[in-house]
């Protein structure tokens, strides 16, 4: 049988060093398969114009699975300083080429877990009756709607008339904002659609029945984002009541549901919401269990087959420039644990996870973030783990 190829794309800053410490303990854990690099990010936009290269969509195209590290973005006018002189007269752009990924291949839905370790001494914990401590078990599958909502890109500065007209005819718009000339004006769009509000939804139902989840929790603003929010919702209420009787469905709003996090974050079980409030409670939940550090995504289209695996953590360059490379590789090898359930791998995830576990239990080896240290380039020289030393723990519980 022909090894499986997987399109591994470093992308920029740590991401380079995270994807290939995680390619070594998938490795020892045994899992048989090629990698082909593809490029990505902020050296393809400076040097070729186009953060996503054609010949990288081909590869994915092609092999269907792939690991991803991390980009860099910048606001639009440092974008453009920094592309090649030879590029600047050719009304370019810059774009999220992760983004842009999600877009080209319909990747619509995205999964982030974030289920608290054992010992993790960054776990979030709380004061219960008569002062005493309590570590609340945070185990959450958030699903994020990947490609519609605010991230959808369409959007306008100094919209051109017939847009316009168009706000014009809608009442709110003529009463608030008449008043603004168009070329003051900036204008982003919320957009949902029912096909792909279906999909999310049902899989965030599925997820819960398949793993033994009680609830699903849609995480919006129905309240007053009516017409989207409000879709979401009643759809979800249709849903439960035809298809998926015995899961509980409940209804937050995204600013009540960010305080709740630290209230009773053991509570909750599937969250779905649309893209930027889906992006926002992700993190938020992250946080209660060790940080970026440990938030790993995967994001996939079930029709295609194709889907792309990543930490959610940036590419913070300034760590990227260390001597020796010091941030967190768990987001990572959890996010290769989840393209190893996504492809039936299930018992090398298995082994990978609980060598993880053990080495957080055990408490000996700790990445700088785990010590509660500040990122500071001596930060190994103070007994913090470095990455690889993080990475060789791991393979030693292997």
């Amino acid at each position: 049988m022909a090894k499986r190829t997987i399109v591994s794309m470093p992308g920029d800053g740590i991401g380079r060093v995270v994807l290939e410490e995680t390619i070594r303990v998938l490795n020892v854990a045994g899992f048989d398969a090629e990698y082909e690099e593809g490029d990505i990010g902020w050296e393809f936009w400076c040097k070729e114009g186009n953060p996503l290269p054609q010949r990288t969509i081909d590869l994915i195209e092609k092999h269907k699975i792939a690991l991803f590290g991390a980009i860099t973005s910048k606001p639009k006018d440092a974008a453009f300083e920094e592309l090649a002189p030879e590029l600047k007269e050719k009304g370019l752009v810059y774009s999220s080429p992760i983004v842009g990924l999600r877009q080209h291949f319909g990747l619509d839905i995205c999964l982030r877990p974030c289920k608290s370790y054992i010992g993790n001494p960054l776990n979030f914990i709380r004061r219960g009756q008569g002062d005493s401590i309590e570590e609340p078990k945070v185990d959450v599958a958030i699903f994020r709607q990947n490609t519609e909502g605010l991230y959808g890109g369409v959007e306008w500065s100094n919209p051109p008339k017939q847009v316009y007209d168009a706000l014009m005819t809608h009442k709110k718009f003529r009463d608030n904002f008449a008043w603004c000339s168009v070329e003051e004006l900036s204008v982003s769009t919320r957009i949902f659609t029912k096909k792909y509000t279906e999909r999310i939804l049902r899989a965030a139902f599925d997820h819960a029945v398949k793993y033994g989840y009680k609830s699903v929790t849609v995480c919006e603003k129905p309240n007053v984002i009516r017409e989207t929010s409000g879709m979401m919702y009643k759809m979800a209420q249709e849903m439960q009541k035809k298809d998926f009787p015995q899961i509980e469905l409940w209804n937050t709003n995204i600013d009540a549901q960010m305080m709740w996090l630290t209230k009773n974050p053991e509570t909750y079980g599937v969250i779905v919401a649309g893209n930027m409030f889906g992006d926002i409670v992700s993190d938020g939940f992250a946080g209660l269990i060790g940080g970026l550090g440990f938030a790993c995504s995967a994001q996939f289209n079930p029709d295609s087959g194709i889907a792309v695996f990543e930490p959610t953590h940036g590419s913070a360059p300034k760590y990227a420039d260390y001597p020796v490379s010091i941030v967190n590789p768990i987001a990572m090898i959890e996010s290769a644990c989840m393209m190893l359930d996504y492809i039936n791998e299930f018992e090398i995830a298995k082994k990978i996870r609980k060598a993880v576990a053990e080495v957080i239990a055990e408490g000996k080896v700790r990445t700088y973030d785990m010590a509660k240290m500040t990122g500071r380039a001596d930060v190994v020289e103070k007994g913090a783990a470095s990455t690889s030393q993080m990475a060789d723990a791991i393979i030693a519980k292997l």
